[in-house]
């Protein structure tokens, strides 16, 4: 199964999709800062053969509109609702990485009737962190880009699935393979997960969640604690062998994690309305 490419615009922003289509309860799929829906792709291609599966290019990011006026959490939030409701995806399980991640969860405590389930893979509600912009620009400024040819980004990147996956999301242009992004406007989002945490949306949440770590991955250990310790009906596990990009690293691995819960909440009563 293939996907076809659908927009949504929300206030003058074009939000692209990769619709994979399927006729079974829907799944969106919300990929990290400096990343793209491409980055899905096998578990999309996969989950769409019994789930009916979309995957978001967040604004400013791939194909979506590139410069955004606005990159607070609350647009980020009101795009993936404006995703749901104009493909009419009918209490769909939210699932995102990190930065996604963190979209899917404040999606999930704004609009408690809006998703079935919830799948965090190395999110959480976070804590001020003042330095985190500064170190995120430093890391995309030793990009060297342009790449001269997608095999060199893919090295750069660390090889394999997670090299081959980053370097899905350049684009060639001017013989050289480029970011589809700005830096400016990826430092700008963070801006307000630089500043406080986000424990209130957390524990309003009400929808099944799982959460999912990588061994090696970014989440500290006492920030999954409290997530579990104040909402002990969270399902979490920590994946082996993987770090912060647990769906490239070990996308198997995550299949079958998502199948499970799937499964699981195919068994529950659906209430409520989009």
């Amino acid at each position: 199964m293939t996907w076809t490419e659908r927009t949504v615009v929300r206030e003058g922003v074009r939000i692209s999709c990769r619709d994979w289509g399927g006729s079974g309860p829907p799944v969106v799929l919300l990929h990290g800062l400096a990343g793209h829906a491409g980055e899905w792709d096998t578990l999309a291609r996969n989950l769409s053969r019994r789930y009916r599966v979309v995957a978001v290019d967040q604004r400013g990011h791939g194909a979506s509109e590139r410069r955004p006026r606005d990159v607070s959490r609350a647009a980020y939030v009101a795009d993936a609702v404006a995703v749901i409701q104009q493909f009419d995806l009918h209490r769909p399980v939210l699932a995102g990485q990190s930065l996604g991640g963190h979209t899917a969860l404040l999606t999930a405590a704004a609009h408690p009737d809006l998703p079935r389930g919830l799948i965090l893979i190395e999110a959480g509600p976070g804590r001020a962190t003042p330095n985190t912009q500064a170190e995120v620009g430093a890391a995309l400024d030793a990009w060297p880009t342009p790449f001269p040819s997608r095999h060199a980004a893919v090295a750069f990147f660390g090889g394999g699935a997670v090299g081959d996956g980053w370097a899905a999301g350049l684009e060639e242009r001017g013989g050289g393979w480029w970011p589809r992004f700005d830096r400016d406007v990826m430092v700008n989002a963070l801006t307000e997960n630089t500043r406080r945490s986000f424990w209130n949306e957390w524990t309003s949440i009400t929808c099944p969640t799982l959460l999912i770590l990588g061994q090696s991955g970014i989440i500290p250990v006492d920030e999954a604690e409290a997530m579990l310790q104040q909402r002990p009906m969270t399902v979490a596990m920590s994946v082996p062998d993987a770090g912060h990009d647990v769906h490239l690293e070990r996308p198997e691995v995550l299949r079958q994690v998502f199948q499970n819960f799937l499964e699981q909440l195919a068994d529950q009563p659906v209430h409520g309305r989009t």
